[in-house]
């Protein structure tokens, strides 16, 4: 009895042309060929998986944070200096929610790396040749998106935008929220203005 383990899914040598990859969908052999030149990336056959729950996880994970704004509350002390101008006590500004949103902000930039890397797996499982590379989302998560959805959109045409465009909508909302949220505390600081 033989214990095989199944071939992955793939570009690999075309053994009926020199020079030419043919896709293996993981059971059989396609019609899908490709030229083996090593610069080339393949075109994905029209079924091929380019979605994978990781991107998308990447592309929502900001918006986790937007709620949080509403826990940091700060109580704007103003005080007097020996000068006579009047300052916002620092110390009032730091409260629980600001130091919620900082570690939140560091944990959900580790969970986009870690998501990243997932995605840039299952794109190789998926057949796409060196997809973009993962390690970029140390840099900023929305590098990894962009370079990720040009390389998709090259060898799966017309597919490979949509986190883009996911993306921006994600942008818009925040940018909604953010006002709302800058409003009041803007007002709430000039409520707590001392008056002369």
């Amino acid at each position: 009895m033989t214990d095989a383990t199944p071939t992955p899914a793939g570009w690999y040598a075309d053994a009926s042309a020199a020079g030419q990859l043919r896709w293996w969908d993981g059971t059989a052999w396609t019609e899908h060929v490709a030229a083996a030149n090593p610069l080339e990336r393949p075109t994905l056959p029209a079924g091929a998986k380019i979605y994978s729950p990781f991107i998308w996880l990447v592309v929502f994970l900001p918006l986790l944070t937007l709620p949080l704004l509403f826990t940091w509350q700060p109580s704007f002390r103003f005080m007097t200096g020996p000068d006579g101008t009047m300052t916002v006590d620092r110390t009032s500004m730091y409260g629980p929610g600001y130091f919620l949103m900082v570690a939140a902000g560091w944990i959900l930039y580790g969970l986009s790396v870690f998501f990243a890397y997932r995605d840039w797996r299952a794109l190789h499982a998926a057949g796409v040749v060196r997809p973009f590379h993962w390690a970029w989302t140390f840099l900023n998560p929305l590098v990894y998106i962009i370079g990720r959805s040009v390389i998709v959109r090259r060898v799966a045409r017309p597919r490979g935008l949509a986190p883009i465009w996911a993306y921006i909508g994600v942008v818009v909302v925040s940018l909604v929220v953010t006002s709302i949220w800058t409003v009041q505390l803007v007002s709430q600081m000039l409520s707590n203005l001392p008056q002369r």
